[in-house]
């Protein structure tokens, strides 16, 4: 076969939607539980199913013959695309490096942590960039601000216990302030947060709703506060945002197609009931300040819209075929095609299927050039390039 159709598992996380997913792929809604992520992949923890009724996974058709299905040199898919419906905050995290994520997988292997240890934070050996393309305004907590204009924010709370972390913040300090907050002591971080989202309650504008938000959700952690010395970004749908490893980041609310390294590795350092590792996290950061520019796609001929990012391991590309022909993808495998509205016809050689919104299709390395035709919205994802150039942070 040139082209496989796939079924994708949805992950219920509590942050996800009952209505985003179920309405996008036409089923009932709302949905019995939060259905936060639609996974489109060969990650072994939810990989895609073939949809020839014989229950293979993308990951049993990759393992059969590596060399057919990704091409020489490579025995693992290297990206996970997602599609993303977030109603609820999710945790303030990052994700390491490449040389983090060995070290730190080596240390827990030896150390002997199960895979399914709850406490195990390096779930493997990879780095975990990520791409996230709202679909939906979307809003997210992206890399630090100025030291100086959160130092000016907190500073303007008038919390009498925050003057140290203001401090560190004027003197340039974002790790001694960061590394202050989520080490405060426990039995004072609800009076804390209290005081906060006090404070918060007679301000306006997106950064005290948020905040006001965060507290409400979350009254026992320091997380809430460390969140107002990120950036607070707004995408508007078909901008994109890069997220390089060590990026302390948190998406708040809206609806996105996210291509990231085939990892699962999360640091975590609040804003969530799951596993916190504050000194690690505190240890992989990268604490410079730096304002995240939205991404907008470069045309790249045949109705295709490339998002650049310096990523070796994913490129995603939006496709609109139409009235005036197909969309061609000349080195479309390996990679992966998922439809997102109307309808879209994939045809390679004399395999064809049909895409509606939710569904998606695995191109193999071998087969030859891919044609897009229908009318609506696809993307493409396939492993990136050494010459895509450096997207902007």
């Amino acid at each position: 076969m040139t082209l496989y159709h796939l079924d994708n598992p949805i992950r219920a996380y509590a942050w996800g939607s009952q209505t985003t997913l179920a309405e996008l792929q036409g089923r009932q809604a709302p949905s019995p539980q939060p259905e936060a992520e639609l996974w489109v992949g060969a990650h072994p923890a939810a990989p895609s199913v073939i949809g020839d009724g014989d229950g293979r996974t993308l990951l049993d058709l990759i393992d059969s013959d590596p060399v057919a299905a990704l091409g020489p040199g490579r025995r693992r898919l290297p990206f996970l695309l997602k599609l993303l419906a977030v109603e609820h905050p999710l945790s303030l995290q990052v994700h390491p490096d490449a040389d983090q994520a060995a070290a730190g997988h080596a240390a827990e292997e030896a150390a002997g942590l199960a895979p399914d240890d709850p406490s195990r934070s390096y779930h493997d050996d990879q780095p975990k960039p990520e791409l996230i393309c709202a679909l939906t305004p979307f809003t997210a907590l992206c890399g630090f601000a100025a030291p100086e204009e959160s130092a000016a924010l907190l500073g303007s709370l008038g919390i009498s216990a925050l003057r140290d972390v203001v401090d560190h913040l004027r003197a340039g300090d974002l790790r001694g302030a960061v590394t202050a907050l989520l080490t405060w002591p426990e039995a004072d971080r609800p009076a804390l947060v209290a005081e906060v989202l006090a404070a918060c309650a007679h301000r306006t504008g997106l950064r005290a709703t948020w905040t006001a938000r965060l507290a409400l959700a979350y009254p026992d952690d320091t997380g809430v506060i460390t969140s107002m010395l990120l950036n607070l970004v707004e995408l508007q749908p078909g901008q994109a945002l890069y997220l390089p490893g060590r990026t302390l980041h948190a998406y708040l609310y809206g609806t996105g197609v996210e291509i990231m390294a085939a990892s699962d590795n999360v640091l975590r350092g609040g804003l969530t009931p799951k596993h916190v590792n504050v000194p690690e996290l505190l240890a992989i950061t990268d604490f410079h300040a730096a304002r995240p520019e939205p991404i907008a796609p470069a045309t790249t001929g045949d109705h295709g819209e490339t998002y650049p990012t310096p990523a070796p391991q994913f490129r995603l590309t939006r496709y609109r075929p139409g009235p005036h022909g197909p969309a061609v993808l000349r080195q479309p495998g390996p990679g992966v095609v998922i439809c997102l509205e109307g309808r879209t016809t994939v045809r390679r050689g004399d395999a064809t299927t049909t895409l509606t919104p939710g569904l998606a299709a695995f191109l193999p390395h071998d087969g030859g050039p891919v044609e897009l035709s229908g009318h609506g919205v696809a993307y493409h994802a396939a492993p990136g390039s050494p010459d895509h150039r450096q997207a902007p942070r």
